[in-house]
């Protein structure tokens, strides 16, 4: 089983897709888990996040550019994480962000339950200050919307935790 995403800009109203950025594949059941995220023709590798251990609960993943250069690490905050899920994302030379499910009643629903998708909202701020969004739309295809509030964050950043919140939120 594999699970494919294809990341767009926004289109013309903001919430529809628009031109394609690229295009991701996660394999199940891998040993350490490694997402590659590539142009649109599937071919040319752009970045990738990878695990740093084998075991998953509580792993942190690494973002690294093709070449290897870390663009920055996230990790799921296991006690955080009980109620609500909460990661925190890092990038070299700036603050930690910490992410987290805005709706308590949303949370809770989505571990009561697993057949119908729920849409979520994560918020993710440094010292107050709003920094990323991650949203699930109400689609019948799961698609998600990625806002990024400043400029200092890398977009390979905010493009893989939006990802990993599908790819890796219910482990």
């Amino acid at each position: 089983m594999v699970n494919r995403y294809d990341v767009s800009l926004p289109g013309p109203d903001g919430m529809s897709p628009g031109e394609p950025v690229c295009f991701v594949e996660q394999k199940r059941l891998a040993f350490r888990e490694q997402v590659d995220f590539r142009l649109p023709d599937g071919q040319t590798s752009l970045f990738r996040f990878q695990a740093r251990s084998v075991v998953d609960l509580g792993a942190t993943y690494d973002v690294t550019a093709a070449d290897g250069t870390p663009i920055g690490t996230f990790k799921k905050e296991g006690m955080k994480s009980l109620l609500r899920s909460t990661w925190r994302l890092s990038q070299p030379g700036q603050p930690d962000v910490i992410g987290q499910e805005r709706s308590m009643p949303i949370a809770l629903l989505r571990r009561a339950q697993d057949l119908i998708p729920l849409p979520f909202h994560f918020d993710f701020t440094a010292n107050g200050q709003p920094i990323l969004t991650v949203e699930r739309q109400r689609t019948l295809r799961d698609r998600y919307l990625v806002r990024i509030h400043v400029p200092g964050l890398d977009r390979r950043l905010a493009i893989a935790m939006g990802v990993a919140l599908d790819a890796l939120q219910q482990r």
